[in-house]
C-alpha cells in the first residue's frame, strides 16, 4: 500500500510517499479499514519534527484521523461488517492514518454520519473528542455562559464555536476581519480582529467589566497569563497548548480562576455526542483545503506557515 513515511525527524520535506506492506487482520477484535481521507493536525507535525520521539521508533506513519470503509474484520467482531463507513482517531503512538489502509481495534470505531463526505468526516474525530473534553468535561459549559475562543478560525476553534453555541453559550472569538462573516455563520456572536484591537479591552467593554465565564486556549504564547484579564471571577480557562514559556498567573489568582490542561483527546465516547450534533445539523465540519496524499508536504506547510496567502479556516484534509 501507499503511505506517507517519516524516516527522519524534521520539516515537511521528510514526509515521503512510499510502498509499504499492507496490514492484515490477525487479532480477534481487529478491523482493517480502507482509508479514504485523513486530516492534518498540529499533533501530526509535532510527531514529524520529533516532539514525541521517545514514544516512537522510526520509520513511522503519522496521522490521527481516519474516514473510510471497513474491509475485513476479526472473528470476534460483531458490530462491523465489510462496507461499513467509519471514522475514528488512531491510537497515539501506533501506526497513523497517512496510508491507504489502517488496522485498528473495533473499540475505536464510530459510524460515519450518512450525509458527510469522507473529507468532511476526516475533519472530525480528533478535534471532536478534544472540543467535547474542553467545553463539556473540563469547562462544564452550560446554557447562558459566556465563552471566549481565541483563534476561532482554526480546526479546534471552528468546531468549538459551533459546539459552544449548541450548548446555549454566548460566544466571543478572535479572527481576522476577512473571516468575520464566516465566523458569525459558525455561531460566533462577537468577532474581535485581534490584529486591530486588544481582545482583552474588547471583552471588558462588551461585558461591562465582568469578563467571560470560560476561555479556551488553542493559541498559546502569553494567553495563559494575559487572558485572565478577560475572565470573570471564578472563571475557567482550558488550554490545549504546550506551556513552553514561563507564565505569570497573578491575574488568574486575582480572579480565583480554575485552569485545566488538556492533551488532545482520542476518545470514541467523546466523539459520540459530536456525531449526534452533526446528525441533527447543529455542527458541520469546516474544510479549509483538500490535498492529495502524495502532497502531504504542502498540507503540512499550510498548517504551519504563519504567513499564508489566505487565512486558515477549518481543517486541512488529505484525500486518498
Amino acid at each position: 500500500m501507499k503511505a506517507v513515511v517519516i524516516e527522519n525527524y524534521g520539516g515537511p520535506e521528510v514526509l515521503r510517499l512510499k510502498e509499504v506492506p499492507t496490514p492484515s487482520v490477525t487479532g480477534h477484535s481487529q478491523v482493517l479499514v480502507r482509508v479514504r481521507a485523513a486530516s492534518v493536525n498540529p499533533l501530526d507535525y509535532q510527531v514529524r519534527r520529533g516532539d514525541y520521539a521517545p514514544l516512537f521508533n522510526l520509520p513511522i506513519i503519522t496521522g490521527h484521523d481516519v474516514a473510510g470503509d471497513v474491509i475485513a474484520v476479526g472473528e470476534g467482531v460483531k458490530k462491523w461488517r465489510p462496507g461499513d463507513k467509519v471514522y475514528y482517531s488512531p491510537r497515539f503512538g501506533g501506526p497513523g492514518s497517512y496510508a491507504e489502509y489502517h488496522l485498528t481495534d473495533e473499540s475505536s470505531l464510530s459510524a460515519m454520519p450518512d450525509h458527510l463526505s469522507y473529507e468532511e468526516a476526516a475533519a472530525v474525530p480528533l478535534v471532536g473528542g478534544t472540543v467535547w473534553e474542553m467545553l463539556v468535561v473540563r469547562a462544564q459549559l452550560k446554557k447562558g455562559d459566556t465563552i471566549l475562543i481565541p483563534g476561532g478560525a482554526g480546526g479546534v476553534g471552528s468546531l468549538a464555536i459551533q459546539v459552544a453555541k449548541s450548548l446555549g453559550a454566548f460566544v466571543y472569538t478572535t479572527g481576522q476581519s476577512i473571516l468575520q462573516a464566516q465566523l458569525h455563520r459558525l455561531g460566533a456572536d462577537v468577532v474581535i480582529d485581534h490584529h486591530k484591537k486588544n481582545y482583552i479591552e474588547e471583552i471588558q467593554a462588551h461585558t461591562k467589566g465582568r469578563g467571560v465565564d470560560v476561555i479556551i486556549d488553542t493559541v498559546g504564547g502569553s494567553t495563559l497569563s494575559d487572558s485572565p484579564l478577560a475572565l470573570a471571577d471564578y472563571g475557567r480557562i482550558v488550554t490545549l497548548v504546550d506551556i513552553a514559556l514561563p507564565q505569570n498567573l497573578i491575574h488568574a489568582w486575582e480572579r480565583n480562576a480554575t485552569y485545566h490542561f488538556v492533551f488532545t483527546r482520542q476518545s470514541r465516547e467523546e466523539l459520540h455526542p459530536i456525531t449526534s450534533l452533526i446528525e441533527t445539523g447543529q455542527v458541520k465540519p469546516v474544510i479549509d483545503s483538500v490535498y492529495p496524499i502524495d502532497d502531504a508536504q504542502s498540507a503540512h506547510r499550510r498548517i504551519e506557515d504563519a504567513k499564508r496567502d489566505r487565512p486558515l479556516l477549518g481543517k486541512i484534509v488529505l484525500s486518498l
